[in-house]
């Protein structure tokens, strides 16, 4: 997994102040919307805290595509698994369920049809260079 948190790290960039994110959004640290109160503009914060703030941002998406497998009956590799927190992270569960045909692709382990679907998206159009290189590795996942 610490692989996977450092390619979310990359992906996500670090700031140690409040920013508004490319949809508007109070953003802070590894990509965290700055939802609760706390959170004062201009003020830097520290990388340990923002770190911790990271861990748990990282450890809710990991137990919410826990969820989202169970729920939607994936057996998946892996390699599937990390694609589904890393989109989790960046979208929120309730978006990555929107990716229907993604998941029926998932539940057939067509992870190639699973890959393609994924770039047939707002997000893929929002954010291009990070959906495809996640849908790269979609499409091998079989090759866990």
């Amino acid at each position: 997994m610490e692989q996977l948190k450092q390619r979310i790290k990359q992906h996500e960039g670090f700031r140690r102040t409040v920013y508004l994110d490319s949809l508007g959004k109070r953003t802070v640290g590894y990509g965290h919307w700055g939802v609760e109160d706390f959170w004062e503009d201009d003020k830097e914060y520290s990388k340990e805290f923002l770190d911790e703030i990271f861990e748990q941002d990282f450890q809710n998406a990991a137990d919410q595509c826990q969820d989202f497998c169970n729920e939607n009956d994936l057996e998946i590799t892996d390699k599937a698994i990390e694609v589904l927190i890393e989109m989790i992270f960046q979208l929120g569960i309730g978006n990555v369920n929107k990716f229907r045909r993604m998941i029926a692709a998932l539940q057939d382990k067509d992870y190639e049809v699973a890959s393609l679907e994924m770039l047939d998206s707002k997000w893929a159009d929002q954010t291009p260079a990070r959906a495809e290189e996640l849908s790269l590795i979609m499409k091998d996942a079989e090759n866990n």
